[in-house]
């Protein structure tokens, strides 16, 4: 199991403060397929750029794919482009993928998943999804860090914070991204109520 795919399940499994809004949740995968290259050794963090090292060979078709699609020519992107450029539709990619392999059966979580059979669907009682609890129930730094903008597990910090500077730095964007889409959601929302407003006006 991978980072992206451990989160993907805990977001569906594990209350939060609110529901888990779609794009919210592409920006952590984004992150977390970063934070899992960074582990294989698929590039580094040069500040915040994402500067590539060989292409990898993971075993895991969507951390591959992201990997291949690291920018190889400078200037390098950065990490918070890069959660913007890559997380457009993640979180359906990894419904997917997770929902192919079997992973996802019974009731529906969240209303922006795709309906398939018009079944609902929350993960299954797999060894994926025991994977995935099990550690976020040890409180693993890096699967509560990319939660917690997510708004799952306010009530459970991590153990520890990360030792890596470069997890850190993509913790930090992810946190700040999510809160940026939030920002803009809210803006739109204000406009659409004063647009509403105007024309019912008298």
């Amino acid at each position: 199991m991978t980072t992206p795919q451990d989160l993907f399940l805990v977001s569906l499994d594990v209350p939060g403060e609110h529901p888990v809004e779609q794009g919210d949740l592409s920006l952590a995968l984004a992150g977390a397929e970063l934070i899992d290259l960074l582990g294989a050794r698929a590039l580094t963090l040069d500040g915040e750029h994402i500067v590539p090292g060989p292409v990898p060979t993971t075993g895991d078709r969507m951390l591959d794919e992201a990997g291949a699609r690291l920018r190889r020519e400078q200037p390098y992107e950065t990490v918070a482009d890069w959660l913007w450029r890559r997380g457009e539709g993640l979180a359906v990619a990894y419904y997917d993928v997770l929902d192919a392999a079997g992973q996802l059966a019974g009731e529906r979580r969240h209303h922006w998943l795709p309906r398939r059979g018009g079944k609902a669907t929350a993960p299954a009682d797999t060894a994926a999804r025991r994977h995935a609890t099990d550690r976020w129930e040890s409180r693993d730094p890096v699967l509560t860090g990319l939660a917690a903008p997510l708004g799952i597990g306010a009530d459970r910090p991590a153990r520890e914070a990360p030792e890596d500077e470069a997890v850190v730095t993509v913790l930090i964007a992810v946190g700040d991204a999510v809160t940026e889409l939030g920002a803009v959601r809210e803006r739109r929302r204000i406009e659409n109520v004063a647009f509403d407003n105007i024309w019912r006006a008298p």
